[in-house]
């Protein structure tokens, strides 16, 4: 099935006041395929139009009804039409079946390293995966996985330029890391950061993916609504430490994905750093920054605590060596299976 297949279907579907049918109106922004994913994007000239939610309604019963076996997504773009043509957008991510944001409330709890050992985790557990390194001034996903060197290559695709990312233990990684000297300093303005995870998103050559995550910055700001804007985000998953400082800050990030403009599921929170296991005492535990902090909080807040991962030495070992510690250490693996079979389940759930 082709993208023209789609926009001949979605003729039939005519706008009640002008008349005319939303393809030829222009009111198709974009239409991806691929996957078993049909994914639509309509831009009406009016800001507010009153007829969109009934054609989206439409044009999603008619796309299932002709393609049952595809999950449909229509989607409403709120600000009317641009006044001037521009070119049609293309993207890479058709392909892609879930998207997890993984998100901290404040940097230094191990976002990163979560984010690499659940992509480890999910690949474990027979799934295709992929990681966005969107943590645009402190990307980390190059050395958590052994491939600081890489450099991207560009190959061209249906007369687009693809960006072929980096494939580590079989997850594809993509990083800003890729196009910067880890010397270097990120001196960006908010736009030029956004503009540079866009060409990341839309350009990379993602290929057919289960799951993509994405390692996003820590607190909220202009990387995070980029992203929201730019995908159709699945879930969100939160890492905080015991600490009240970093609980805190979590009840931020929790708000944000929970606002009416954002509307993302919280799939749940980690507690990362949980305690201290030393290697010669396997079953002591010390709870050197504090217990159970991000367990009451998920509580007051409503969403569900999704487990706990402790500090061994494994894990800081694993993520300077390039091999994520899920890999390697069947007890660390254990810890984030526990939590990542909680992820997908809501995830596929949703």
């Amino acid at each position: 099935m082709e993208e023209e297949q789609v926009r001949h279907l979605l003729q039939s579907i005519v706008h009640p006041e002008t008349g005319e049918d939303i393809v030829s109106s222009g009111f198709i922004e974009h239409v991806a395929v691929a996957a078993g994913k049909i994914t639509v994007v309509l831009r009406f000239a009016k800001t507010h139009d009153p007829f969109a939610i009934k054609i989206k309604n439409a044009a999603e019963q008619l796309l299932k009804s002709h393609h049952p076996e595809s999950e449909v997504l229509v989607v409403v773009k709120e600000g009317g039409q641009p006044k001037r043509p521009e070119p049609k957008l293309t993207t890479t991510t058709g392909g892609i079946a879930k998207i997890i944001a993984v998100a901290s409330g404040k940097g230094g709890v191990g976002k990163s390293t979560v984010t690499a050992n659940m992509a480890v985790t999910l690949r474990n557990m027979g799934y295709r995966v992929g990681i966005l390194d969107a943590d645009i001034y402190g990307p980390s996903q190059p050395k958590m996985f052994g491939c600081e060197g890489y450099i991207p290559d560009a190959e061209q695709e249906d007369g687009q330029d693809r960006i072929v990312p980096a494939t580590a233990q079989d997850v594809k990684i993509m990083s800003i890391g890729f196009f910067i000297k880890p010397t270097d300093a990120l001196l960006w303005r908010g736009a030029m950061a956004t503009s540079a995870l866009k060409q990341m998103i839309h350009q990379t050559r993602w290929g057919a993916l289960d799951f993509l995550l994405i390692d996003l910055p820590p607190g909220t700001g202009d990387v995070h609504l980029s992203i929201i804007g730019e995908l159709k985000v699945d879930a969100a998953v939160i890492v905080s430490t015991p600490q009240q400082v970093a609980v805190a800050d979590v009840l931020r990030g929790v708000e944000m994905f929970r606002n009416s403009n954002v509307n993302i599921p919280v799939a749940g929170i980690i507690e990362n750093m949980a305690w201290f296991t030393p290697e010669e005492l396997p079953q002591n535990r010390y709870y050197i920054f504090g217990k159970g902090g991000a367990k009451r909080l998920a509580e007051e807040c409503g969403v569900e605590f999704l487990g706990e991962i402790p500090i061994v030495q494994s894990i800081m070992e694993g993520g300077d060596g390039g091999h994520p510690a899920a890999g390697i250490d069947s007890r660390v693996e254990e810890w984030h299976r526990a939590i990542t079979e909680k992820v997908v389940e809501k995830v596929m759930k949703g």
